[in-house]
Formats: structure tokens, sequence, C-alpha cells
């Protein structure tokens, strides 16, 4: 009976705490991933995403907690099994390719057992894989980004690793390439069951590539889940903000709820309380203003772009709020200088108390 990877453990880390000298980068973080499954790790620049690569990869020793690989203990505090003994790939934005190797060799280095010719036969497999037989007999100067970085992957996968640790590895290529390459990327390291850890600051590179998102600040966990799960119900105004453009409103909680010139939205908080409302661009709702007064704000467009299928529209309210912006696929009509009636969407507008920081 073959055997069923997306069962089978991958990498756990249990309780992670990490340490530069007297700042203290990671606290207590918790993360298991599975054979197969693809997880990113979510944040702004020093939130600890790359210390946790480095701690999984036994770069880095840890102060607290343990690191577990397919079911084995690498990492705890006075317990360090060295990089090479792990079974963790790495690949980063820097190929860090070889010069003086041709493409086969690169790729055939990192594999210990074997013979040469076993070696170079299981690394023109990967390359075959990757559409890169063709070039096993180039250096990687005669390569474009896109190929290095698709050898780069395979000298990666070649020793068959259990985990693959990735940190902004597409950042360098240009967006047309990057598309392309991260797609192959993730079909192989799904069809080979790896334990994928991704690093991205990029909110729209985790939503595409992930099968989980875990978003960091400062050294700890903030909000995991899957993409669409954080986008619609995200759980502090930290996240909400992360994802994208948000229009923000000042409001007063009052019976559970908070009033806004474009309608009224819960705010399970105490009466009294200064909230802000953060409503996505799409969740900006626009209707043509046909003379007379309604329950929703009046605007006028100042500036309207097409976005391939979705237009872009800059705001200026009647109300002293200052411009917002929506996102609309309604169609053409909305024109620079046109008058305007918004409401707000409940399902992309989101209540924070304005003492939490965004």
């Amino acid at each position: 009976m073959a055997e069923d990877h997306s069962v089978m453990p991958g990498l756990l880390m249990e309780g992670i705490s990490h340490r530069y000298g007297r700042d203290s980068v990671l606290h207590g973080l918790d993360l298991t991933i599975a054979r197969g499954e693809i997880t990113c790790l979510l944040g702004p620049s020093g939130c600890g995403k790359t210390t946790s690569l480095r701690v999984v990869a036994g770069l880095e020793p840890i102060q607290g907690g343990r690191v577990d690989i397919a079911g084995m203990e690498v990492s705890r505090p006075g317990y360090l099994v060295p990089p090479e003994h792990r079974r963790v790939g790495l690949m980063f934005q820097d190929y860090a390719l070889f010069p003086h190797m041709r493409v086969i060799d690169n790729v055939a280095f990192g594999l210990r057992e074997g013979d040469k010719s076993s070696k170079q036969s299981a690394a023109m497999e990967l390359l075959a894989r990757l559409g890169l037989e063709c070039y096993a007999r180039d250096f990687p100067h005669a390569l474009s980004g896109g190929e290095q970085q698709r050898v780069a992957l395979a000298r990666a996968l070649a020793p068959r690793p259990i985990v693959m640790l990735l940190d902004e590895p597409f950042s360098g290529l240009d967006r047309r390439l990057r598309d392309q390459v991260r797609n192959d990327t993730l079909d192989i390291l799904r069809e080979m069951s790896v334990a994928t850890l991704l690093v991205t600051h990029d909110a729209e590179e985790a939503m595409l590539m992930a099968d989980r998102i875990v978003l960091m600040r400062e050294g700890s966990i903030v909000q995991s889940g899957t993409a669409s799960e954080l986008y619609a119900q995200p759980e502090s105004a930290f996240a909400t903000s992360f994802f994208g453009e948000v229009n923000v409103l000042e409001g007063i909680a009052q019976g559970g709820r908070v009033a806004t010139p474009m309608g009224t939205l819960a705010a399970p908080y105490q009466d009294g309380i200064q909230v802000r409302v953060y409503v996505r661009p799409e969740g900006l709702r626009l209707k043509e203003e046909i003379g007379g007064e309604d329950d929703n704000a009046g605007a006028e467009i100042l500036e309207s772009h097409m976005l391939g299928p979705a237009r872009l529209i800059r705001l200026k309210p009647d109300d002293e709020i200052g411009p917002l912006t929506a996102r609309t696929i309604d169609g053409p009509q909305w024109e620079t200088g046109k008058r305007v009636r918004i409401r707000l969407d409940p399902e992309r507008s989101f209540v924070f108390p304005a003492t939490q920081e965004a």
C-alpha cells in the first residue's frame, strides 16, 4: 500500500523562543506543517520570519521549545542536530549556484549516497521534471534568472528533503517570470509531499501560494488560517490592514453598534468606547445619485481608473471624513466628477477599538 504522506509528520515547532543578546525575536512560537502542505510566514520586516527559518534549518540554537522533523526531535535547548543531517532543503532569493560547476553538477552536489553516475541520473530526472534537461551541461551564467531559480530548486530537492524552507525566493524575478516559476515550484513541492515553510512580506504572494498563512508581528503569531479566512475574518486591526488598502473611519460604540455616514455596523464593545471602522475598497457600494437624499452618504468621484475587470475609484464624501477608495466591477459608468451615494458592505467592514494598533 502506498504511503499517505498527507498524514505523515512533517515539521513541528513547539514553544520556540529565541533571542539575539538581549533582543527577544521569537516568543513561544507554535507551528505544525504536514507533508505536502505549503505554509507561509507573513509579516513586516523584523517580525521574526527569517529567524524562524534559521531555527528550523539548524542555523540557530534555541533558548526555549523544540523542533521536530518527521517525528524526530532536532532542536531543543542544549541539543542541536546539524543542518546537513536534518533532511531540510533551503532556497533563498540568492540562488547561490556554484559558477564553476555545470548545471547537472550543481544539482548533484547535495547528494551524499551513490556513485557519480547514479547522482547524475537523479539530478537529470529532477531537471527533466522542471523542464531544464537541455541545460544540464551549461554553466549557471548562461541561464536566465528564472532558469537559475529552477536549478536552485532542483538542487534543494535532490536529497529528497522532508522540509523545504524558502526565504523570499521569487522577489528577484520580474512579475511575469515570477508567476511561472512560483507555479512550477508549488507543483513539484506538492507532488513530492514536502512540508514547505515559505517566508514573504508580500500579502498577495502569500495568498497566491499558501495552503495556510501564519501572520506574524514582533515575534508572535497574530493569526493563522487560509487566505480567505484572514482576508474575510481578520481578528485585529493589524491583520485587517496587512492584506491591502483599507478605508478608516472613526466612531463611538453605542448599544453594540457604531454609526457612520454610510451606515451602521456591529460594534460589540462597551458604550462610549472610541472605535475605528476598517473598510476594504470593495466594501464601498456605489449607486447613482438621483435627486433628493437618502440614508447613504453623498460623494463626488475624484478619480476613476480601469484595472482590468475592476475599476479603482477615489471619492470625496460630503461629510468631513477625507477621501475614500472604492473598487468595483459595476462598469464604466463611474466617471470623474460624477455624484454618487455610498453605503458600507458589513461583510467587508471591520470594527476594532481605536486603541488597537494597525
